[in-house]
């Protein structure tokens, strides 16, 4: 399937840097602007952009313009990003037709989580990832799990955590592996926090919380067989 690409707009190269490798990561073409202009050039010459991710506060031209402009001629989806937490900015980006509002700092996984939840919404990303293994089906595009047909509520954390274990079941885990994998490489914590999560993803899980394995001194495992 062909790349969709996305345009990331910010000022910081450190910034564009980060999201840019999470979309890679996520199999996104990503072109970069580090201005308002640039990124006006960039959307009229390249007509196949999907999505853009757009901050606020830039030079030359800011956000709220970039996202008038554009809204003038298109409706290809717009998330912004800013540093301020005002609720009025925000009021205005949903007035002006922002489809996603995001203030930092922020988790780059979360950021590609929403950048595939709109272009689904947007219906360019239509095919369902569905793992299933012991009675356990797991759709990561309609982020919803199943056990044994019922549906269960996790968090975002949960989600993330239950679908590296069915990714890589039978495979024993590190916790550093998996702070590396779920809570991403840039993640400074106790991994005692893998612990917590495990502790209240098992007990949503019900008696299939028992494939999750623990391995002492190490980490994890996920093992249907028993």
């Amino acid at each position: 399937m062909e790349r969709l690409k996305i345009l990331v707009v910010d000022d910081e190269s450190r910034m564009r840097k980060l999201v840019r490798d999470f979309l890679v990561k996520g199999s996104y073409e990503v072109v970069e602007a580090e201005d308002g202009s640039a990124a006006l050039d960039i959307f009229y010459e390249q007509k196949d952009i999907a999505l853009i991710i757009l901050d606020v506060m830039m030079p030359k031209i800011d956000g709220w313009e970039v996202c008038r402009e554009i809204r003038s001629h298109s409706k290809v989806p717009i998330i912004m990003l800013t540093a301020k937490g005002d609720e009025r900015d925000e009021l205005q980006g949903f007035q002006l037709g922002v489809d996603e509002y995001i203030s930092k700092p922020f988790s780059p996984k979360i950021l590609v989580a929403r950048v595939e939840a709109i272009l689904r919404r947007t219906n360019q990303v239509s095919s369902d990832e569905v793992i299933e293994a012991g009675g356990i089906q797991l759709n990561k595009s309609a982020h919803m799990v199943l056990i044994e047909g019922k549906q269960v509520d996790l968090s975002y954390k949960e989600f993330e955590l239950l679908s590296y274990f069915m990714e890589n079941r039978g495979i024993a885990l590190s916790r550093e592996k998996i702070l590396n994998n779920v809570w991403n490489y840039d993640y400074f914590g106790d991994a005692r926090t893998i612990d917590t999560h495990v502790k209240k993803l098992r007990s949503k899980m019900g008696e299939k919380g028992d494939m999750i394995k623990t391995i002492w001194g190490m980490g994890y495992k996920f093992d249907v067989t028993s």
